[in-house]
């Protein structure tokens, strides 16, 4: 039999942002943000699970507590009109359509008027002919709802793991042109974009309009799991040593991969009252029990309910939670039938597929409808235990800082906008931008760091980076940066002695330079006096005089060693300054090498790549080097003088280092107090100091990466940590890591998605906040950022036949490797 809407409509109107129903009942309606999914620890958890237990408790009687989360299958939209890098598009064009669940989530508290007639199954309003409006909650009830409401949000916002929004007269019933939250429950519409109706259709299950429904239920107290708690291992990520924590119910949440809603009723009534009721069927099933063994135990299950109800001060509550699946396609309706069923099997629950009552229950999930809940599909119960069956995680969401990269979720691998350097400062769970990175050989480290820099870098930050392995020569050459390494052909130059035309040299660069030269004239076991000082001093100021007065002259060392030689020498002589103080035929022969001629006249006397401070892009390369001794000293003070320099006049523009292996190499040649300064002092200048390595041995052993640099390092990212099971004790001591980030670490790329191709990292942020993130890139990505040295050469050869374009050598790469 067909029926109109309008005639058995429970919603009467929307007043003042609540729902009145035509039964008198008043509904508030918050939207609610939880907590990440995978990203709570065992203590949070069960400190969540209290919180919505205090938080029903301050609820007045005849109150109906309705959670509803929406899980719908969406897909990933990209972003293609705002400008954006060419590796910035591929990575659109990658993951555009990536399926995931898109979660939203409501809790709406209903109040009763005195008297209402408690709902069931035959006196439903659905089955209804009419509905006669009825009185509403008194004013003064009305008043002490609205109190224990606002009490309720307080008590869970204060947690600090949820916030709560109160939904506006608009959101709930729509305006002209976006649907409210009432009518996409009627018509099982995911976003409010667009209004449109749907017939429902209840004779062969449930039908809204193409869509093809099952409803399953947790109803019965006999079809509940023997035991229940606030959260539950994840098999999947668990390891021998660590249990991966997830909410109790999370499996009917994010981790059912289908359209479905979650409700989860909680109805207070008056304490008293249920335990009279109560207390009279304990004694009729007390006369009963001889005659059945059944009877003696529900006799004796009623009267240990009633025992702890008053011994430990128990809210009796009555619940009921369900799920609803829809499809477009009634074929999927079976497959759909086995997901909620494993699902509820891992909770140890047995499923129950509504039918008969499925129209009833469906119906009173109607947002402001329920108080219309039949009570016969629901069970007794304590608030403690109703309140795990509550789903307490969404899906990871993206930071809404603008500066940041992407990384994926890690359940689906949708696309993440995540944050590491500005806004967890902001919230005070980092106090620097320092970055310390840890894995195992052919973790992915070098490929991470790839991604980070490259995605930095375009979004105006400086980067320097020391190498030892050429893993950032793509990268650099698609950013049009400036790549320094030495190889006989091609050794490497520099020219710490050129400025810009119209500039001055200023005090900054005079240090650089005379710290350079005193490191090439003096042993490191040799002192300098002050009268050496002075004279390079005087030395370099006449220099560069002469340089405004000769514009012909090209500032480099060859110009500044003939400037010694011929002018002044003579300065000096008439100053009448002594050998011993400054002995410039000394310092002259020293340097020698250095000069045309020279075995080492190409280092100091660079002709291209002079602009350092405004190269947004700089590597360092010290593979070839890193044990010579007259290269490798010259190359790492440029290195550092560099840097400060970008530190230092680089004012308001985000800058940093990135030290590989290398580190190993700069704290041996004494570098070790630079390595500390920046790291402590970098933050001032709106600065990071990255440290990417894989020798745990090396870390342990070395003062100065224990005490300066992970004390200094608020940003943790460790990637694949199998080889290091057995000693994670040490690592977890040395960087400070809890239980709960111990398993998130070794839950690291545990349980794969198939065909997919990514590697999973561990981000922690401080000494409380981390997560679990993939990485996953475009095929563009990957060829600019790969390791792999064949891969390298496909990319590099194809560098070559391209004339030195990078971005198409990498996409005729990326499109032949698709084939």
């Amino acid at each position: 039999m067909e029926k109109k809407l309008k005639e058995i409509m429970p919603i009467l109107g929307i007043e003042k942002d609540c729902v009145v129903s035509k039964q008198g009942d008043v509904t508030v309606a918050f939207e609610v943000t939880l907590p990440e999914l995978f990203t709570l620890s065992d203590q949070e958890y069960e400190t969540l699970h209290q919180t919505f237990i205090k938080a029903i408790k301050v609820l007045p009687r005849q109150c109906v507590f309705h959670k509803q989360d929406w899980f719908c299958e969406d897909r990933v939209k990209a972003d293609f009109e705002t400008e954006g890098s060419f590796l910035a598009r591929s990575s659109e064009r990658f993951f555009m359509d990536r399926p995931f669940l898109n979660h939203s989530c409501y809790i709406m508290l209903t109040k009763k008027p005195q008297g209402r007639k408690a709902g069931s199954s035959l006196l439903s309003n659905l089955i209804r002919s009419s509905i006669v409006p009825q009185e509403s909650v008194k004013p003064k009830v009305l008043q002490e709802f609205f109190d224990a409401a606002s009490q309720f949000c307080r008590i869970l916002e204060d947690s600090g793991f949820i916030s709560l929004r109160r939904l506006t007269s608009d959101e709930l019933a729509g305006t002209d042109d976006h649907a409210g939250l009432i009518e996409r429950y009627m018509n099982l519409q995911p976003g409010g974009e667009g209004v449109y109706l749907n017939d429902i259709n209840f004779q062969d299950g449930i039908r809204v309009g193409d869509k093809y429904c099952q409803l399953y239920t947790l109803a019965d107290a006999a079809d509940l799991p023997s035991h229940c708690g606030s959260r539950i291992n994840y098999d999947k990520f668990s390891t021998e040593r660590t249990k991966f924590s997830v909410g109790f119910a999370s499996v009917l949440g994010q981790l059912l991969p289908c359209n479905h809603l979650y409700n989860q009723f909680i109805f207070i009534e008056d304490p008293q009252k249920t335990m009279k009721q109560l207390e009279s069927k304990r004694l009729r099933l007390q006369s009963l029990s001889a005659y059945s063994r059944e009877n003696a135990i529900a006799r004796d299950a009623t009267n240990d309910f009633l025992n702890e109800a008053i011994s430990q001060q128990r809210l009796p509550v009555r619940a009921h939670f369900n799920v609803l699946v829809w499809t477009e396609e009634k074929e999927r309706l079976k497959d759909l039938k086995n997901l909620v069923s494993s699902a509820l099997a891992q909770m140890d629950a047995v499923p129950k597929h509504e039918v008969d009552g499925a129209p009833q229950i469906h119906w009173a999930g109607i947002p402001g409808n329920g108080g219309d809940f039949p009570l016969n599909d629901t069970f007794d119960t304590f608030a403690e235990q109703a309140c795990c069956f509550l789903n307490l995680e969404t899906n990871y969401r993206s930071s809404i800082s603008p500066f940041g990269l992407r990384f994926g979720d890690r359940l689906t691998g949708r696309p993440v906008h995540t944050d590491l350097w500005q806004e967890p400062m902001e919230r005070g769970l980092t106090s620097n931008r320092n970055l310390f990175c840890l894995s195992g050989s052919g973790g992915g480290k070098s490929f991470l760091t790839n991604h980070i820099v490259r995605s930095y870098c375009e979004q105006g930050t400086h980067v320097l980076i020391v190498d030892v392995g050429h893993s950032y020569n793509i990268t650099c050459g698609l950013m049009k940066g400036y790549y320094f390494t030495y190889d006989e052909h091609n050794p490497i130059k520099f020219n710490p002695f050129f400025i810009k035309a119209g500039e001055t040299l200023d005090t900054e660069k005079k240090e650089s330079i005379k710290t350079l030269l005193l490191a090439l004239w003096k042993r490191s076991d040799e002192n300098f006096n002050r009268s050496e000082y002075v004279a390079l001093s005087n030395a370099l100021q006449l220099y560069y005089n002469r340089l405004k007065e000769r514009p012909d002259l090209f500032p480099c060392f060859d110009t500044f060693y003939e400037f010694l030689q011929s002018d002044y020498i003579d300065v000096l002589k008439a100053e009448q300054v002594k050998e011993k103080d400054f002995d410039v035929t000394n310092f002259l022969y020293v340097l020698r090498p250095y000069y045309k001629g020279g075995e080492f006249d190409f280092l100091l006397n660079a002709t291209e790549n002079l602009d350092l401070l405004d190269q947004k892009f700089l590597v360092f390369e010290l593979d070839n080097i890193k044990d010579h001794p007259i290269l490798f000293p010259v190359v790492t003070i440029t290195i550092m003088q560099t840097f400060i320099e970008k530190m230092r006049k680089l004012k308001g523009v985000r800058k940093m280092i990135v030290i590989e292996e290398a580190w190993k190499a700069i704290a041996r040649e004494g570098m070790a107090e630079y390595i500390k300064y920046l790291f402590k002092t970098v933050r001032k200048f709106a600065g990071s100091v990255g440290l990417v390595t894989q020798e745990i041995e090396d870390i342990i052993s070395s003062d100065i990466i224990k005490q300066a640099i992970i004390n200094n390092a608020d940003v943790k990212i460790l990637l694949d940590q199998s080889k290091y099971q057995n000693k994670f004790d040490l690592i977890q001591q040395m960087l400070g890591i809890t239980e709960k980030q111990k398993a998130e670490i070794l839950s690291l790329n545990k349980s794969p998605e198939p065909g997919r191709r990514y590697k999973e990292l561990w981000v922690g942020l401080g000494s409380s906040y981390s997560k679990v993130y993939r990485l996953e890139v475009s095929r563009q990505e990957y060829f600019t950022y790969t390791s792999d040295q064949k891969e390298k050469l496909r990319v590099l050869e194809a560098v070559e036949k391209f004339g030195g374009d990078y971005r198409k050598a990498i996409e005729y790469v990326a499109s032949q490797s698709e084939k």
